[in-house]
């Protein structure tokens, strides 16, 4: 699909070309559904919305920008812990070659590494 499209358009074209090929390959495929907000017993709907949800098993978030930016990770490590999934793919199709805009992103004990702090004596 990046071969072919190139890079340079709209995330949306993007976001719905790849859902409409994976719904031909069979897979089942939500995009563009609310991400429903708790902190603190408050329920917030239709906030924000996640791109593709594939099986419910994998979150997928399209950019279409020259290079990832540190937000954009975190905005995705932000949905599976909102969702309670555990792996997501930041796909970046605006990259000149698609492996270098790929990124997996794991919601787990990895991603709340606490950095080492040593107290000085």
């Amino acid at each position: 699909m990046h071969r072919d499209l190139g890079p340079g358009l709209l995330e949306s074209v993007y976001e719905q070309v790849m859902c409409e090929c994976l719904r031909r390959d069979g897979l089942q495929v939500f995009c563009q559904q609310p991400v429903q907000v708790r902190h603190d017993g408050i329920v917030i709907e239709n906030v924000i919305r996640y791109d593709l949800l594939v099986e419910d098993k994998l979150l997928i978030e399209i950019k279409s920008s020259e290079r990832h930016a540190p937000v954009h990770a975190k905005q995705v490590l932000t949905y599976l812990k909102l969702l309670e999934m555990p792996v997501g793919f930041l796909i970046n199709f605006g990259a000149a070659h698609l492996r270098d805009g790929l990124k997996r992103i794991v919601n787990g004990p990895s991603s709340l590494r606490v950095p080492n702090v040593h107290a000085t004596p």
